[in-house]
């Protein structure tokens, strides 16, 4: 599968994709990564990408040729690649949502500077928005490598082992039960016993149970929908 970034900032993201899991994955050709600089599309002279706001407003605005142009060239090498913005008006980035974009071929994500970009950008190329909350940052690029990571991880060969993922917080409606590794006791804190006894069926059901009380202390709405559909099956 193929990550693009169109960034002002490459140097930004090019570091994350160096070490670990995401590096190996790369070098497996599992995933592979590039960086397109609208900068180099710029058709003025001095390779401006940004304006004032038409009708006014703080801050400059990321201009739309180089844009447009950018993911025109994109395209004309890969006609199918999906182009994803990171915007405080998009929906919230799920892991649902990373799943299925695992399945594409191709995930562009254009990452906005400065005000932001000219809305007939993202109006005509976007194919979907995303947000990470109800915050602002500086520019799309962190976004961006946090919706590439999840994605990433749900492509075919990236982990290790892919029975992990069928165990993590978000693939069903609670939360991943805690997890324990060795000394037994550590500050006077022990590990639950039944974890220490080889008895699978037992373990999973007590891992079963702490997924369903840690989802109800940190995340009572999932908690509240788990409750639901645990009612819909018993009818």
């Amino acid at each position: 599968m193929k990550f693009s970034f169109v960034t002002l900032f490459p140097n930004i993201i090019e570091g994350y994709f160096s070490d670990s899991i995401l590096s190996r994955a790369i070098s497996n050709h599992h995933i592979s990564i590039d960086y397109v600089n609208p900068r180099d599309y710029t058709t003025n002279k001095h390779n401006k990408v940004d304006e004032p706001m038409i009708g006014g407003g703080a801050g400059m605005l990321m201009t739309p040729q180089p844009l447009f142009d950018t993911i025109e060239a994109i395209k004309n090498s890969s006609p199918d690649a999906y182009v994803v913005i990171a915007t405080p008006v998009g929906k919230p980035f799920k892991q649902n949502d990373a799943k299925r974009l695992a399945k594409k071929e191709h995930v562009v994500f254009v990452s906005g500077r400065y005000e932001g970009m000219d809305e007939r950008f993202i109006e005509q190329c976007a194919d979907e928005l995303f947000s990470m909350g109800d915050f602002i940052l500086t520019g799309g690029e962190l976004p961006s490598m946090v919706m590439c990571d999840a994605i990433a991880r749900n492509v075919d060969g990236v982990l290790g082992n892919s029975d992990s993922l069928s165990i993590e917080s978000f693939e069903s409606s609670s939360l991943e039960a805690p997890s324990f590794s060795k000394p037994k006791n550590y500050n006077e804190s022990e590990v639950p016993s039944e974890l220490l006894k080889g008895n699978h069926a037992k373990i999973s059901d007590l891992k079963n149970a702490m997924a369903k009380c840690k989802t109800k202390y940190f995340r009572p709405d999932m908690h509240k929908n788990l409750q639901l559909s645990e009612r819909k099956k018993k009818r």
